[in-house]
């Protein structure tokens, strides 16, 4: 029996994907209501191993989706959904024409609404899979959520994002689950653990709205993504909320509700009583408990135990613990210059007390006349009326204290200070070949001196040689090699000269007893001491062997790799020697500074 001819691209990639035109054809949907379903699904394209396989022999680039997604969605009801709303925007527009008021509102009364809810839960199964993928979540709604009214950004989405993020922002100061604090250009760098889930977002700094061209910034598939998003976020409050035994939803100020004109005409009052509402605890259900603190971590004898990662997995927990009531017991009093809500949600968050000028912003819980207040945090050079039983210290002293897990020595962040650089702690420690500033090995290693503490040149001196040592390439390593070997030779020529030097001095008599007793006694084994330079020879040679062993195919990919590695020996070289000509300049400045103040001292004095 003959067999059927195969047909072309019926298998293989040409089977697999699927283009955006077909894809379109099979759903009879828009391209406008085919992003909307593909982002609330959670489809995106793909890109396959062969291009031309996969379009068919087709040439050009096409936008490729796997065709078991888009089998995926034929049988979702959104589509279904949305094909009734295109019913119901033609009966309006029929009666709007024809002027029946009635049968318009009507219409209006019975539109249909799309609930997202079922993909939610489709999406992320379990509580922890949300948290998982809770930060670009954050990211968007906290940016919306400074928006105003735009054309294609719905009012009332903003204002549910309002909600929702200070709902969020409750809870993480409830459950003290922030961990890291970072400014940058782009707003303020949040890090918490929830449910042992790393999360991390940024806040934009609360700047006027500039409108964007629609060419620039399409809002109206943010709209889409964050439609998604703030029903996500609204699951994830509510576990959050009954896992630490709040009510939820909380009772905020009047300035969330949708129908409040006052937050949408005045931004600063909203603000004002977003941060008041911050400054307040929640409530809690009744007949509840606290939250019990975090027990002590459990030692479990397995096989491949490494005592030094158990120790640093109980240093961690020890230091997260101090971390969670950094600033209990203190209070802070906010200047009306600093921004109030990154300060207020960081010592909250962390068990502290916070007030500000009541006259100014309301909230305020106690006066700056209060002799108990511990720290007050000032943004000017110098203020008229100080008491002496507090601390005057600039913002970035709370940050910092944050991301170092202690109260740091504020002589750095008196009020007119000259600041210390304030360190990114989202570095990785354990990743090799990243730029580390000498402020930052001074905080790891308490023994490191920064250069320019001492003023010797004999010291600046020895630094300089250091640095230069450490930007050495690898292209150097053959003289290094022979350096190395050098060194080698000298040392073992030298030992031996030194035995000989020994045996000399031995009489002949003693000789002939140590060579009967050799010959007669056991001979003890003699302790082989092997050379620090011998070994970096033998193992570069090794290393260069194995480079030798790398399979034909994988060549190209172990050159980029290596290509990369110089690329970021390069980017740290350049760092360096920015870094130490900037020390350099500093160093001139101060010593022009000091012989300018020597010079008019001798000119006072003559």
């Amino acid at each position: 029996m003959v067999s059927k001819k195969k047909k072309k691209y019926s298998s293989g990639e040409g089977a697999q994907f699927m283009t955006r035109k077909a894809a379109l054809k099979k759903l009879q949907l828009t391209l406008k209501d085919f992003r909307r379903i593909c982002i609330l699904k959670g489809i995106y394209p793909r890109e396959p191993r062969n291009r031309k396989r996969a379009q068919k022999g087709a040439g050009g680039i096409k936008t490729l989706y796997h065709t078991k997604d888009i089998k995926f969605l034929l049988h979702e009801p959104i589509i279904w959904k949305i094909r009734e709303l295109k019913v119901f925007q033609q009966k309006i527009r029929r009666a709007k024409s024809l002027k029946e008021h009635g049968k318009v509102k009507k219409y209006f009364r019975d539109y249909p609404e799309i609930n997202i809810d079922h993909i939610v839960k489709e999406r992320y199964p379990t509580f922890v899979d949300a948290l998982r993928d809770l930060d670009d979540c954050l990211t968007l709604c906290f940016l919306f959520s400074t928006f105003p009214s735009l054309k294609r950004v719905p009012r009332d989405q903003s204002m549910l994002c309002r909600r929702l993020t200070i709902e969020f922002m409750h809870a993480l100061i409830v459950a003290k689950a922030i961990r890291r604090v970072f400014i940058s250009v782009k707003g303020y760098y949040y890090q918490a653990e929830l449910e042992g889930q790393t999360i991390t977002w940024i806040v934009p700094h609360h700047f006027s709205f500039q409108p964007q061209s629609k060419d620039e910034v399409d809002f109206k598939i943010m709209s889409t993504f964050v439609e998604f998003y703030i029903t996500m976020l609204g699951f994830v409050n509510f576990k959050l909320y009954n896992s630490l035994n709040l009510v939820y939803p909380p009772k905020l100020t009047a300035g969330f509700n949708s129908d409040s004109e006052k937050a949408l005409v005045d931004e600063q009052a909203y603000v004002s009583e977003r941060i008041a509402a911050m400054n307040l605890s929640l409530a809690k259900v009744v007949g509840s408990n606290e939250v019990e603190e975090v027990p002590e971590m459990d030692v479990f004898e397995t096989d491949d135990q490494d005592p030094l990662k158990i120790e640093e997995a109980r240093k961690e927990a020890e230091q997260i613990k101090v971390l969670k009531t950094l600033f209990k017991g203190l209070k802070f009093f906010i200047n009306r210059e600093v921004p109030r809500e990154p300060l207020v949600f960081i010592i909250r968050s962390f068990g502290g007390e916070v007030s500000w000028d009541r006259e100014h912003f309301v909230g305020a819980t106690f006066d700056e006349t209060d002799e108990s207040i511990t720290y007050q945090i000032v943004d000017r050079p110098s203020m008229d009326k100080q008491y002496l039983s507090r601390y005057y210290v600039q913002p970035q002293w709370v940050f910092d204290s944050v991301n170092t897990r202690t109260l740091l020595p504020i002589n750095k962040y008196l009020m007119g200070a000259t600041l210390p650089p304030h360190l990114s702690p989202f570095i990785d420690k354990t990743k090799d070949q990243v730029y580390i500033p000498p402020e930052q090995r001074a905080l790891n290693d308490p023994d490191y001196k920064p250069p320019g503490d001492d003023e010797d040149e004999s010291e600046d001196i020895e630094e300089a040689s250091d640095e230069d040592k450490e930007e050495k390439s690898d292209e150097e390593s053959e003289t290094e090699e022979q350096i190395l070997t050098k060194q080698y030779q000298a040392e073992v020529a030298q030992d031996s000269a030194s035995d000989n030097g020994d045996e000399e001095e031995l009489d002949e008599k003693k000789k002939l007893s140590k060579e009967k007793k050799k010959k007669m006694a056991v001979k003890t084994g003699i302790t082989h001491k092997e050379h620090p330079y011998q070994k970096e020879i033998e193992d570069k040679q090794a290393y260069r062997l194995r480079e030798k062993l790398v399979r034909k195919k994988h060549r190209n990919l172990y050159k980029s790799m290596k290509a990369g590695q110089e690329k970021r020996k390069q980017d740290i070289w350049l760092l360096r020697k920015k870094r130490r000509l900037h020390d350099e300049k500093v160093k001139e400045e101060r010593k022009a500074e000091k012989q300018k103040q020597k010079e008019e001292a001798l000119n006072a004095a003559l």
